[in-house]
């Protein structure tokens, strides 16, 4: 959104907003600066060159999650659900045994590997004391820490969460199993049950427990492991990601479970920002003269961005299936109210064919932002391939992301 006061040139419907103009808003690049000067004073291979290293960054972030309980404390249960998995699913922590971690255990993401969550060992057992656990557990590998605690919070817990702060890492308390203390209060005190003060409760004794033993202001998140989007696991994705390096904090936001309206919404508009750096690299591809050179590497392009979008939505047929497992739905109902081709298949014929379909539009498109961007102009051929991959990408995402939505009210029959 513009900023108050400033007047922006409308758009007709379905145009989009010229790359340079888009440099003025929010954006994660460190020297934005640079690149901005780049395209503006016509040094194409130099903001191309930036723009590749910043995509190079986003696509090479590896995310360490750290997960710290006792046992019972729903500590796996946890470890499956923040990797959209369920219990018994393939690649999922073991639960519901008896069993005590011994070393730091990976469990990588089913769809992005580079973002993996660790089971840690619960501190305080013989083999890891507090004074020497950070040192045991490789402290330095880990983004963050997530703390967790089924009832109440414990010495050793503060301990730790202060050992984290002194180090200069950030760490995260977590009361899980909150579904489980409201059903039981319910079935105890069903006329006096009210779920706010509940929650409240469960919060305040939480804070006193561990203001007991001098931890400053603690922030909870209370959770339900079997349903991510009730209580506050919202405000816990928002505090990660305000607090998470702008690569790391694409590369959790993409791995997040789709779990609510509000998760497809925040990954359409972290994707959406991506678009006009491929859509450059494609210009200046553009300009090498190699015969077939342009078209080969914006069907490269294409493909492995299209096909990010698909896997981040949830659209492929094994999530589409556990959803519907989930909700207890056939999974053709669901599948129903996908419309988007992509849905169905990413390939070099598929995208070759939408490439030749985009002509007309890439021609105008290209005529309008050598309008804006001076460099476009100069390049006939580059104007078109950023019209092209501009305009697909942006099409293509607005589809996938309007499927994704469709399909999780078609799941639930709510807004969730």
């Amino acid at each position: 959104m513009a900023p108050s006061g400033r007047k922006r040139r409308r758009l007709d419907p379905g145009t989009v907003q010229p790359p340079v103009a888009e440099l003025t808003g929010e954006c994660d690049i460190e020297n934005i600066e640079e690149i901005k000067d780049a395209l503006e004073g016509g040094r194409m291979a130099d903001a191309a060159s930036k723009i590749m290293e910043n995509l190079q960054a986003l696509e090479n972030a590896c995310l360490d999650i750290a997960v710290i309980g006792e046992s019972g404390s729903g500590k796996s249960s946890f470890v499956n659900a923040i990797r959209g998995l369920g219990d018994e699913d393939d690649g999922s922590a073991p639960t519901g045994v008896v069993k005590t971690t011994v070393k730091p255990t990976p469990y990588l993401h089913p769809k992005h590997p580079k973002v993996t969550v660790w089971d840690l060992p619960g501190i305080g057992t013989p083999n890891f004391q507090s004074d020497t656990y950070l040192e045991q557990v490789n402290f330095s590998r880990y983004d963050f820490f997530i703390l967790i605690a089924s009832e109440r919070f414990k010495a050793n817990h503060a301990h730790l969460a202060k050992e984290i702060e002194k180090q200069g890492k950030r760490f995260y308390f977590v009361r899980s199993k909150v579904d489980a203390d409201l059903e039981a209060t319910k079935k105890r005190r069903p006329h006096a049950y009210n779920e706010e003060d509940i929650l409240r409760q469960i919060r305040e004794n939480c804070k006193a427990c561990l203001e007991a033993e001098k931890v400053v202001s603690p922030c909870i998140f209370l959770l339900c492991n079997w349903e991510l989007s009730k209580y506050d696991f919202v405000l816990l994705r928002e505090t990660l990601e305000k607090e998470l390096p702008s690569h790391k904090r694409h590369a959790f936001l993409l791995a997040l479970p789709n779990v609510s309206l509000e998760i497809l919404h925040k990954k359409k508009e972290a994707l959406k920002k991506q678009i006009w750096k491929l859509a450059t690299v494609s210009c200046f591809v553009a300009a090498v003269p190699i015969p077939g050179f342009s078209m080969a590497c914006d069907v490269t392009i294409l493909i492995k961005t299209l096909s990010e979008y698909h896997k981040s939505f949830g659209l492929d047929d094994y999530t589409l299936e556990k959803l519907a497992e989930k909700v207890g739905k056939p999974v053709e109902e669901i599948k129903g109210v996908i419309k988007s081709p992509l849905a169905r298949e990413i390939s070099k014929d598929v995208v070759l064919k939408m490439l030749s379909k985009a002509g007309d539009r890439a021609l105008m498109m290209a005529k309008y932002y050598a309008s804006i961007v001076p460099i476009f102009g100069s390049l006939a051929a580059g104007g078109i391939s950023f019209g092209t991959t501009y305009h697909m990408l942006q099409s293509s995402l607005n589809e996938v992301a309007d499927d994704a939505h469709n399909v999780l009210i078609k799941a639930f029959e709510s807004d969730v």
